[in-house]
């Protein structure tokens, strides 16, 4: 099954808008076994899409159309469509009856220009779009399916998995039921994950397709196959490959750390806290992006200061002066005066030197130190992140989430990030 992405307008020419509806699009699609094999991104030129639309339908089983369907003069799709097909456009009597009522709900005056979205290519069939005013449509050009839909994001998700993805999958061969799983890991770079599961499986199966998505903080690992005679492969290597990584998989659905930390907080009925110093109160704001953080978290403390740390969680002004900031010392007071102060079950505690300022041969720039645990059972230890200061902060943050699902989890196993990131002598 060839299916191409044909993408249109000016402003992903110019950089002006990032192209992230093709990523989405191509995800999607992956997750229902139909992998985008080419991708055309053209500008709001008539003669050039036009052309495009002829050229990829032509080499395609199937071709989306992103963009192009809203009410001014730039929005082509239609129009290009239909020199395509070599059809008359025309006022589609479903897509002006779908005009109406979406104007009529948000008390507006149908106008000549949202008029323009119901003219469309004599033939095609209309694709409902549930958060619109601009229908999706499709039609055949020659052997090709194409699927043209709106560019705005929410639109095109809502459209791509109610309507189109289940069509695409009605077109697959009753024999190609493809399966995935995924797990979402900390901890590992994606080369190293690689070769650590190839070196301890180096016969790997060929049905089974291995594959890494890099991204921050979490690395997204894939099995996956094809037909419905290699689930039970699947299977089987899914829990190979689960005991293999073992505590480093923070889920296999597509919760962010945060949200992992959140659910283990509120399962346990327990509550956290952080005491930030390098990470500028970043921890404190991702736990906070999730829905349901009020439950398991009262209060941070942003410590930036040596004055605040001693005064406000009680940091012993002689340590400070004899072993640094920057110590183990320190971050275990930090964290004691910050469970003390909030009332919390456990919590975390950071200071480092984010740079690019500010290092010593000891402690050049990219070292942390950080406790956590509880009242009863403190851990500390030393971390070293080279980097820029941004990438420094993202990544002590998400270190100190992943320490506390470790210790939520009880998980005895050693992360490869003691090992690989240790302060250098």
């Amino acid at each position: 099954m060839k299916l191409k992405l044909l993408l249109t307008g000016n402003e992903l020419m110019t950089g002006d808008t990032l192209d992230s509806n093709s990523a989405m699009i191509a995800q999607m699609c992956l997750d229902s076994g139909i992998q985008v094999n080419y991708k055309a991104t053209v500008s709001d030129d008539l003669d050039q899409l036009v052309g495009e639309i002829s050229r990829l339908s032509a080499s395609s089983d199937m071709l989306i159309i992103n963009g192009g369907l809203g009410p001014t003069t730039d929005d082509l799709t239609a129009e290009a469509l239909a020199g395509a097909l070599n059809v008359d456009l025309e006022e589609h009597p479903q897509a002006i009856k779908h005009l109406i009522a979406w104007c009529d709900t948000r008390n507006y005056d149908l106008s000549e220009a949202n008029r323009k979205q119901a003219i469309l290519p004599k033939g095609v069939e209309i694709i409902d779009n549930q958060k619109g005013s601009a229908v999706g449509f499709k039609i055949k050009l020659g052997h090709c399916l194409i699927f043209c839909t709106p560019g705005v994001p929410h639109e095109l998700k809502t459209m791509m998995s109610r309507e189109i993805l289940p069509q695409m999958r009605s077109l697959l061969p009753t024999s190609h039921q493809p399966k995935r799983v995924r797990f979402r890991v900390f901890g590992y770079g994606e080369s190293s994950l690689q070769e650590h599961i190839t070196k301890t499986y180096p016969n790997w199966p060929k049905q089974l397709e291995l594959g890494f998505r890099a991204s921050m903080p979490l690395l997204e690992l894939k099995l996956k196959v094809d037909y419905q005679e290699d689930h039970k492969l699947l299977e089987k290597w899914h829990t190979k490959v689960e005991k293999l990584v073992g505590g480093h998989i923070v889920t296999d659905d597509s919760r962010s750390l945060a949200k992992v930390v959140v659910d283990l907080l509120a399962k346990q009925n327990k509550t956290v806290t952080f005491a930030e110093s390098c990470t500028g109160g970043k921890i404190a704001s991702m736990i906070t992006e999730v829905s349901g953080a009020s439950d398991v978290f009262e209060a941070g403390f942003v410590s930036y200061s040596n004055t605040i740390k001693t005064s406000v969680l009680g940091v012993s002004e002689a340590d400070l002066h004899e072993f640094g900031a920057v110590s183990e010392t320190v971050v275990r007071q930090m964290l004691s005066g910050a469970l003390k102060a909030s009332g919390a079950d456990v919590g975390v505690s950071v200071s480092g030197i984010a740079g690019p300022n500010g290092g010593t041969n000891e402690k050049p720039v990219g070292t942390v130190y950080l406790a956590w645990g509880s009242q009863n059972l403190v851990q500390t230890r030393a971390f070293y992140f080279p980097g820029n200061r941004v990438f420094f902060q993202k990544i002590v943050a998400a270190l100190a989430l992943d320490l506390i699902r470790r210790d939520l989890l009880g998980i005895e196993e050693a992360p490869i990030y003691f090992r690989e990131r240790k302060i250098p002598n």
